[in-house]
């Protein structure tokens, strides 16, 4: 599995911005990151598409030098809208994205 700095993720994921704008009709986007229980590192998009506010992401493993090694390449949907839930298992980021 790839283990890459936090700072490599994310220029990765910056470097996608124009691309995933143009294609998916994306009205503004951004770096998600958060932290979850234990050794998860969740980092992805947070997207607003026609007036909603989405956050795509997918786990990645902290391991104890700072280095985040690639977890389930499985992508995540949540949205900021109260009575949403958060919807999983999405096999990649374009079927994750095609779906919103």
């Amino acid at each position: 599995m790839d283990n890459n700095s936090r700072e490599s993720v994310i220029n990765e994921l910056q470097n996608s911005f124009e691309h995933l704008m143009t294609k998916y009709n994306i009205e503004d986007i951004g770096v998600f990151e958060e932290e979850g229980a234990k050794d998860l590192y969740h980092m992805g998009y947070t997207i607003r598409k026609d007036g909603k506010s989405y956050m795509i992401h997918t786990p990645y493993i902290k391991k104890d030098d700072g280095r985040l090694e690639n977890g389930n390449s499985e992508w995540t949907i949540e949205t900021d809208e109260p009575n949403s839930e958060d919807v999983s298992g999405f096999k990649g980021l374009d079927e994750a994205l095609n779906s919103i």
